[in-house]
Formats: structure tokens, C-alpha cells, sequence
């Protein structure tokens, strides 16, 4: 193996190529301002660098990341790697991962605009994420004890899993097919319309108009918090223990609270309401 330690890079593509080498204590940045410092590297191990150029690591095969730190001026860090794993590390710069495979994260901290986007087999563990449209068209991620901030979370993304995690976000999982997340908290306006498959196990759920045009849709055993108008033209299968502020026209499916605020049924000559819906065990919809 090659060993490169504390040594300084700021000229464009400094160690272009490498492959077999261990990078320590090294710093990618200063007036040269050059690119690409790391691209089309092979069997790389970085620990404890710091770098603060734009593009550094693109195509790179078999990469280990460990302690480092990325500035917010590291723009586009990550494009169009594979099998690589970042750990007790600071991700910053806008689009930090894109079109990368077989990721792994873990204890990491980010802050990146379009993190992680059409990027496949994800695996994410104990990390703090702090970003807008997060994961778009991602596959394939399976993430626990995942705390994440931002808007435009988890659109068009598939076949995926998140355990014990937190969101605050805003429109998340739009068009997201193939989901389960599993005892977290979603926070924020809007949340999954026009997913597909998508189960919600032991989640609370918290903010307006969520759930809404949703096909194959399931909740099991989670609760609620200032949810209205949920479930519009939605096909669901849902318990939910405790209240629920309104439930709106759900197409189709079960719906089962211990309490429903209100029901609104409106006409619509395009659309049949026939989702069954009962209220504390009692069938309140369609009552004939």
C-alpha cells in the first residue's frame, strides 16, 4: 500500500489515479484551487483529511472514509462511485453523493443540498442529514436512527426501510413506491402523496393534508398529530390509536381510529367514496 500522510494538494486532479494507498492527515485545498483532487481512484483509504476543493472524488472504486471533514465549498464531492463507506465524518457542499452504489454512512453529520440523489443500495446508520430534496429516484435504502431536516424528502425513491428515524420535512416521500418505515416520526406539510405501497408501522404523524392520492397505502398502529384532510382520494388501510383532526374523501380501503374529528365526504361525479371508516369501532362510512 501506498502511504501518503500529511502532505498538502491544491493543484487540479493532485493524485489522479491512485489506487492501493492509504491517505492521512492530508489537506486538499489553497490558491491553486484545482479539481477533481482524487478522480477515478481504486482502494483508497482516507482518514482525518480535510478537503475544500470542488469535485474530489469522482469515480472511485472501493473507497474507505473515516474523520474527515468536507467544506461547504467541496461542491459535487461524490459522483459515480461504488462501494464506498463514510464514517465519524462532516459532509458539506451542495449534491455531496449522485449516482453513487453500495454506500454506506455512518455517524456522519451532512449538510448538502440534493444529497444522495438517484444514488442505489444505501445503507445508512446513526446520521444526522440536513438537506433539500434529499435521495431523489434513490433505491434501494435502508436507513435507521436517521435525523433529518429539510424539504422535498425521499421523492420517487423505491424499495426501501427506515427504522427508528426522525423527519422534519416537507412533501416527503412523493411518488415513493415500495416503502416501510418503521416506529419514526414524520414531521411536516403534505407527506407521500402519490406514493405507491407505501406502510407506515408504529409512526406518528404530524402536519396538514398528509397522505393524500396514495395507491396500496397502510398504517398500522400509529398516531397523529394536527393531520386534516387526510387521506384524499387515497386508497388505505389504516389503524390509527387516538384522534384524528379530519379524514377527506378516502377512495377506498379501512380507516379505523379511536376518534375522527370530522369526516368530509364532498360529491364528485369523477370519483366514488367507498372506503369504510369507523370511528371508536363504529362503522360512521358509508352507513348503509
Amino acid at each position: 500500500m501506498i502511504k501518503i500522510k500529511n502532505k498538502s494538494f491544491d493543484e487540479e486532479r493532485a493524485l489522479y489515479a491512485c489506487e492501493d494507498a492509504e491517505i492521512e492527515d492530508c489537506r486538499f485545498e489553497g490558491p491553486a484551487d484545482g479539481e477533481s483532487a482524487l478522480k477515478e481512484c481504486a482502494n483508497i483509504s482516507v482518514k482525518n483529511c480535510r478537503f475544500d476543493l470542488r469535485y474530489p472524488l469522482w469515480h472511485c472504486k472501493n473507497l474507505k472514509m473515516t474523520g474527515c471533514t468536507q467544506t461547504e465549498n467541496c461542491r459535487a464531492a461524490l459522483w459515480y462511485d461504488e462501494n464506498i463507506e463514510i464514517s465519524d465524518s462532516e459532509l458539506g457542499g451542495i449534491k455531496a453523493v449522485r449516482e453513487c452504489s453500495n454506500v454506506v454512512l455512518k455517524r456522519d453529520t451532512i449538510n448538502s443540498p440534493e444529497f444522495g440523489w438517484r444514488s442505489r443500495n444505501i445503507k445508512l446508520k446513526d446520521v444526522k442529514l440536513n438537506s433539500m430534496y434529499a435521495f431523489f429516484e434513490g433505491q434501494n435504502i435502508d436507513a435507521e436512527e436517521l435525523d433529518l431536516e429539510g424539504k422535498y424528502t425521499f421523492q420517487y425513491i423505491k424499495n426501501s426501510v427506515f427504522r427508528n428515524c426522525r423527519f422534519q420535512t416537507k412533501d416527503a416521500f412523493w411518488h415513493a413506491e415500495n416503502v416501510t418505515v418503521y416506529d419514526s416520526f414524520i414531521g411536516g406539510e403534505y407527506t407521500a402523496w402519490y406514493s405507491k405501497s407505501l406502510t407506515l408501522v408504529r409512526c406518528h404523524i404530524k402536519g396538514t393534508q398528509p397522505l393524500c392520492y396514495c395507491e396500496g397505502l397502510k398504517l398500522i398502529d400509529c398516531t397523529t398529530e394536527d393531520c386534516d384532510l387526510t387521506f384524499e382520494y387515497s386508497d388505505v388501510d389504516a389503524t390509527i390509536k387516538g384522534g384524528i383532526v379530519s379524514i377527506k374523501n378516502p377512495e377506498s380501503g379501512k380507516i379505523c381510529a379511536d376518534s375522527i374529528g370530522s369526516l368530509i365526504v364532498t360529491k364528485d361525479s369523477r370519483r366514488k367514496i367507498c372506503a369504510e371508516v369507523y370511528e371508536a369501532g363504529k362503522k360512521i362510512y358509508p352507513l348503509k
